[in-house]
């Protein structure tokens, strides 16, 4: 079994990120066995060294090596790209075609990108991974192949599994061994490195001297989040070999070449994904207002009733003691208690009883219940803001007779979002 720092030469890997060593640790053990292997990383990282690695370590190493850039390949051709076609199986197969799984047979694919699949060609794929059979486009003959597949992504796949774009069962399939590589900004001490040899080469291939990074430079160098990782890096070197006169290069030269350098130390801003039913955050917000203040105010018409019916300030106090609580909170009992006990020493006017229709109850029966005449309140239930979204979106669509330009604007939304919106509810 060769060394790390045989296979670094080999493959021409610089660096010494301990992060870095035990992902080709794991891609030198993991060779000579036919498990697949998931490579995961920020996009630029150089994750396609890690199958190359696996494929020339492996028994398979004579055989094709065929990488698969599923990413840029449309989706309406890419199962007959991996499986082939039959003559006459769509418009323009005018042959019959060997897909790469066909001729890759007994050899290696890396599946790059492989987050963007279609779900219909991840359902293919999984059937390869699980018996090794596949069927090519349009015909019913059930083919094999012996391929090991090595597949490599940048997508956050438990985020594309949660939204049900990748399969699960696809998932654990393709990850028996996940090997992640680690960004950049995460290498420090391999930054400048990569940078030198970078450097190196293209002065080499302008002929022309080597550029070398002054002190401050290369501080700014490290200090850099480099969001595109090596790629980014690279194309760096490359441009101030090529545009640069001077040779020694300063901080205010690098500077004009990284893009929002200023703010390189500062930490990254995280867009935060929107819900579903963003009609408007703050309207919502006051929604959510609203009805609480519905909702204390129907507690305080139950508790004013209560008081007119018992006219006993603290038998009432007494049982509704968590109804107070929620309406005034507990810092305003004691005060709510004390102005109860104010008002008690107070004479409590009688109000007259209103004139009925019905045939004259007798005294007895007036008696029992004095404040008949009081409406009794029943607690709405309050809509939901899904219900009331909808509500508003319908009757604003009626006033302006089904018109969404002028819609939108009396919602005080996007005409964009309104046809969103109507699409989502069916409207």
């Amino acid at each position: 079994m060769e060394s790390v720092q045989a296979i670094k030469q080999r493959f021409e890997i610089i660096g010494n990120d301990v992060k870095l060593n035990r992902a080709i640790e794991k891609s030198i053990q993991v060779a000579p066995t036919d498990i697949s292997v998931l490579v995961t990383g920020e996009s630029g990282v150089g994750k396609e060294a890690m199958p190359k690695i696996i494929h020339a370590l492996s028994h398979r190493k004579h055989a094709k090596y065929i990488a698969v850039n599923c990413g840029a390949i449309p989706e309406g051709t890419i199962d007959s790209e991996l499986f082939g076609h039959e003559k006459g199986a769509f418009t323009g197969a005018t042959a019959t075609r060997s897909g790469y799984f066909e001729v890759a047979d007994g050899g290696t694919i890396f599946l790059d990108e492989v987050g963007e699949l279609p779900l219909t060609t991840q359902v293919r794929l999984l059937r390869v991974l699980e018996n090794g059979e596949f069927l090519k486009v349009g015909s019913s003959q059930v083919q094999k192949t012996d391929v090991r597949i090595v597949a490599a992504t940048n997508v956050n796949m438990f985020e594309a599994i949660k939204k049900e774009k990748f399969r699960e069962d696809l998932y654990y399939r393709l990850s028996t061994v996940e090997i992640n590589i680690p960004p950049l900004r995460d290498r420090k001490d391999d930054i400048h490195l990569l940078f030198r040899k970078f450097a190196s080469d293209f002065g080499q291939k302008y002929k022309m001297p080597t550029i070398r990074l002054e002190e401050d430079a290369v501080e700014l160098l490290l200090k850099y989040r480099w969001p595109g990782n090596i790629r980014q890096l690279r194309n760096i070197a490359e441009q101030i070999s090529v545009l640069e006169e001077q040779r020694s290069i300063n901080f205010a030269t690098l500077n004009g070449y990284l893009p929002n350098a200023s703010g390189s130390n500062l930490p990254a801003v995280i867009k935060q994904e929107r819900k579903e039913s963003e009609f408007s955050n703050e309207r919502e917000i006051l929604y959510k207002v609203l009805f609480d203040m519905k909702g204390d105010l129907n507690d305080l018409k139950k508790l004013t009733l209560e008081l007119l019916k018992n006219n006993d300030t603290e038998k009432v106090q007494e049982e509704n003691e968590n109804l107070i609580r929620k309406i005034y909170g507990k810092d305003d009992s004691e005060d709510y208690s004390e102005a109860e006990e104010q008002s008690s020493e107070l004479e409590v006017l009688s109000l007259p009883e209103p004139k009925m229709e019905s045939p004259t109850p007798s005294p007895k029966s007036v008696q029992e219940d004095k404040y008949h005449f009081a409406e009794e309140i029943e607690e709405e239930e309050t809509l939901s803001l899904h219900e009331k979204e909808i509500e508003l979106i319908k009757k604003s669509l009626e006033r302006n007779k089904g018109k969404r330009k002028a819609a939108a604007a009396e919602l005080g939304i996007s005409e964009r979002t309104l046809y969103r919106k109507i699409k989502q509810y069916n409207l």
